[in-house]
């Protein structure tokens, strides 16, 4: 996986979203949701909530509009329902793209993502027609410059933790892990200070591909941009190879 740099394209992403901090605290909001709905508003006895909080502030999201998330969450049986639905399919030249929405209106969201799609000349497919392509991951990406622990300390902090797999790239370190390992290994990185860009369960392509036509491209790209536009959407992953 070396050679892709993940951390520049989260850069790319979070610049991106600089001018999109709204929809970045929506897609948190309902994550919040989600977590306290599963698994109750304390987050010493959720690991889920903790998780969510985590990458809340990773986002800059103010630390009173995370507490008026988690009470609205609790206290409000009649809270917006939301419901995790994922959508496969292909863009331009076969590139594998999964979809990761929560939703309080299904029809209006698969009529959005299908046509983000069908836009950037792709399709949506049936369920597992990419998904298989992927491995889904605790992605934990940590910023050279952010980061003063020495590479090999953080390698022993990550394995002992329960990490999997440690990668050194040119501008920062990505820790891998299970998913069901991912709490443990993200809250003691935590615990020793250790600032992270990103900290998720994401979907990582076992391999990728390389689009070098413009037209593709473009497409790609107004499939994702649309994508990104929409509310309901919380993740797209894609196996396209950064350039």
């Amino acid at each position: 996986m070396s050679g892709h740099s993940k951390f520049a394209n989260i850069k790319h992403k979070k610049e991106k979203n600089d001018a999109k901090k709204g929809k970045i605290f929506t897609i948190i909001g309902r994550e919040i949701v989600i977590a306290v709905k599963e698994g109750g508003p304390d987050p010493a006895n959720n690991s889920k909530l903790r998780d969510v909080i985590a990458k809340a502030k990773a986002n800059n999201m103010p630390n009173d509009t995370i507490e008026r998330g988690i009470k609205k969450a609790a206290g409000d049986s009649n809270a917006d329902n939301y419901e995790r639905i994922t959508y496969e399919g292909y863009g331009p030249n076969g590139i594998a793209i999964i979809v990761e929405t929560l939703t309080d209106n299904k029809n209006r969201t698969a009529a959005n993502v299908r046509s983000a799609f069908t836009k950037g000349s792709g399709n949506v497919g049936t369920p597992g027609c990419v998904s298989y392509m992927f491995d889904q991951k605790g992605q934990i990406i940590i910023d050279k410059e952010e980061c003063e622990m020495d590479s090999d300390d953080l390698m022993m902090l990550a394995l002992d933790a329960g990490a999997e797999d440690f990668q050194e790239e040119e501008d920062s370190y990505e820790i891998l892990t299970a998913p069901d390992d991912f709490s443990a290994v993200r809250e003691a990185l935590e615990k020793e200070g250790i600032p992270m860009a990103e900290a998720d369960i994401a979907m990582i392509p076992q391999n990728y591909l390389t689009l070098t036509d413009e037209q593709a491209l473009k497409n790609l790209s107004r499939t994702l941009d649309l994508l990104e536009d929409d509310d309901d959407v919380q993740n797209v992953y894609t196996n396209l190879a950064e350039a």
